[in-house]
């Protein structure tokens, strides 16, 4: 039962990769092995649980609410347009700006394809603009895009939060000082790569193809008001304690009243945008979680799960390079970080203890793996957006980011485990 288990999860594997739906692909896994080994109607209502679980839902779907208010408030493109204004006296080390740019706009703006069309159609043709290679350029926002590690809007962090009987803030608190090496790691070895390539500022002879987009009169006040939820549940954490604790979802409800406040923008078009992000969220995000949980009792329930857990006991190494090189493989081959995450983490992480670590190290290590591991992978949203936008075949984009990503993971492995 154990190897047709396994034989069903590379399968499930190879339908993910091949673009089959994931949710449908993941949900069919799990009652496959479920009806297998006898044990259906637990697979089932761990699908149906996920939907009734409060604290991930609320949060996810008010942070998907929040981020299509700021769309449709354009005050995401009033930050944008502030920060981008700030890179073009950064001429000389425009690349590794470029990316420390999108990796830190991609905190308050946690989608990886959002933030890709969002920022890359200002930044790449900024950087094509300072004559950087197109394959370059795109390369540099790619790499950026894993920076949402750092958001409590990513579902991950409230997952390994709930794991581990914490608050958001206080996992991103936790592996933020190796997200920052992590992120310096591989900001450094793109430069060198740039360098070494001839492929920075000045270098590109060709023609351009691409104009840049037309100017916005920047408002200030607009451009704060993405990061005002971020500010809040810093400053009402239970590190910093300014103000009385504020969570994921009351932060997220504060800033999409003040932008609509501030921007005048019509309350009623904004409350439908907020419940459609709600929705969005619910359907693309939870929907995700739930198959992945009915595969997860799948896995459980065939002896899969037990089988991984026992081989990782006899080894702490073991688990060590599961935890990093799992999700990382999986997302750069399937272009899905969430897939990677959700499937290490709602399987393996809470028997952490087991593996003499700790839920945090753990479950932030298979999240920070999954997110950067779809960093490099050609078949990833933000990767197809960014090569369009710079006029080049995803696999450039995947080329310049392998060595980066890949020495990342190996020293944030090592600093976290």
């Amino acid at each position: 039962m154990i190897w047709l288990g396994l034989l069903i999860v590379i399968l499930t594997f190879y339908f993910i990769i091949k673009n089959y739906e994931t949710r449908m692909v993941l949900f069919l896994s799990g009652v496959l092995m479920a009806m297998l080994s006898g044990e259906l109607v637990p697979a089932i209502n761990a699908f149906i649980k996920q939907f009734n679980n409060v604290g991930l839902v609320n949060t996810i779907c008010t942070v998907l609410g929040f981020s299509y208010v700021m769309s449709y408030t354009k005050c995401a493109d009033h930050l944008i347009a502030v920060v981008t204004s700030l890179l073009k006296h950064c001429r000389f080390v425009i690349v590794p700006a470029a990316m420390v740019v999108t990796f830190m706009l991609n905190i308050a703006l946690p989608s990886a394809a959002g933030v890709s069309a969002a920022v890359g159609t200002l930044l790449i043709p900024l950087l094509l603009a300072m004559r950087v290679t197109p394959a370059m350029a795109g390369s540099a926002v790619f790499l950026g895009t894993w920076g949402s590690v750092l958001s409590p809007g990513l579902m991950f962090n409230p997952m390994v939060a709930e794991m581990a009987k914490t608050d958001v803030m206080s996992v991103i608190i936790f592996m933020l000082p190796t997200v920052l090496i992590g992120m310096a790691v591989a900001v450094g070895a793109l430069t060198i790569i740039c360098f070494f390539l001839k492929e920075g500022a000045g270098s590109y002879k060709g023609e351009l193809q691409i104009t840049q987009p037309e100017g916005l009169k920047v408002n200030y006040l607009y451009a704060m008001v993405p990061v005002l939820p971020l500010v809040l549940l810093v400053i009402s954490s239970e590190q910093v304690g300014w103000i009385p604790y504020i969570s994921v979802p009351q932060a997220m409800i504060c800033g999409t009243v003040v932008g609509l406040v501030l921007t005048r923008m019509n309350p009623g078009e904004g409350s439908k945008k907020f419940f459609r992000g709600c929705g969005d969220g619910f359907c693309d995000v939870v929907g995700l979680m739930a198959a992945a949980a009915t595969f997860c009792a799948g896995m459980d329930s065939i002896g899969l799960t037990g089988a991984m857990i026992d081989l990782m006991k006899e080894s702490k190494s073991a688990a060590q390079i599961a935890a990093a090189s799992g999700p990382f493989a999986m997302a750069v081959v399937s272009g899905s970080g969430n897939a990677a995450g959700v499937a290490f983490i709602g399987t393996v992480v809470p028997h952490a203890p087991e593996f003499g670590y700790t839920i945090m190290e753990l479950g932030c290590m298979a999240e920070i793996a999954g997110q950067i591991g779809r960093s490099m992978s050609p078949v990833a949203a933000a990767a197809i957006i960014c090569a369009k936008l710079a006029g080049v075949n995803p696999i450039e984009l995947a080329k310049r980011n392998a060595i980066p990503t890949i020495l990342a993971i190996i020293v944030m492995t090592w600093l976290l485990l």
